[in-house]
Parts: C-alpha cells; sequence; structure tokens
C-alpha cells in the first residue's frame, strides 16, 4: 500500500519517461491507460486519477526505475533513477553489446 508521502511528482514521471525514451503514447498502451491521462500526469499530478497514477507509476517501475522520495535534506529534493542493476541479474546499459544480446 502507499501512502500521501510516497507521492511522485509530475517532473519525475516525466523524467522517467525520458530516461526509458518512452513516447506519451507508448507509456499510455503500455499502462492501458488514455493518451490523454498520461497528458495530465505529466501536467499535474495533484489533480490526477489515483488509478492512473498508480498504473503509470507501477508501469514505470516495471522497466526499472526508482522514484526518490524528497528528503528533508537540503542536499536534495524528489528524484529519479534506474534501480541497481546488479540486484535484478540485468545488465547495465553501456555494457551492452553483440555477445551479450538475448
Amino acid at each position: 500500500m502507499r501512502y500521501i508521502s510516497d507521492m511522485i511528482t509530475s517532473a519525475q514521471i516525466r523524467g522517467a519517461r525520458a530516461m526509458l525514451g518512452l513516447t506519451a503514447e507508448a507509456l499510455a498502451a503500455e499502462s492501458k491507460q488514455p493518451l490523454a491521462s498520461i497528458e495530465a500526469l505529466e501536467t499535474d499530478v495533484s489533480s490526477a486519477d489515483a488509478k492512473a497514477l498508480a498504473a503509470v507509476r507501477a508501469t514505470l517501475e516495471a522497466r526499472g526505475i526508482l522514484f526518490i522520495a524528497s528528503g528533508n535534506s537540503e542536499a536534495g529534493g524528489a528524484g529519479i533513477r534506474f534501480k541497481h542493476w546488479e540486484e535484478d541479474g540485468g545488465i547495465r546499459p553501456e555494457n551492452l553489446n553483440a555477445t551479450n544480446d538475448d
């Protein structure tokens, strides 16, 4: 179960989509949400449909995105990054080549 403190921002959604190289249309199709919902989430997540937000977040997380909550430190706020590749046995993108192409 996610709580309000787990809320992600519109900027995080836009950034995650960009990091993955997905178009808004592709994210809509993969998350089974209307394109209008993706556009709404990327504009103002606070007024978006909670089910659409959950579907988009789950889709992005399944593709390896980790959402970082805003902390109490002045050193940084909310952000995104890829999950540790070593945790899931994956290969880092910079190490992909023809010899390990499955």
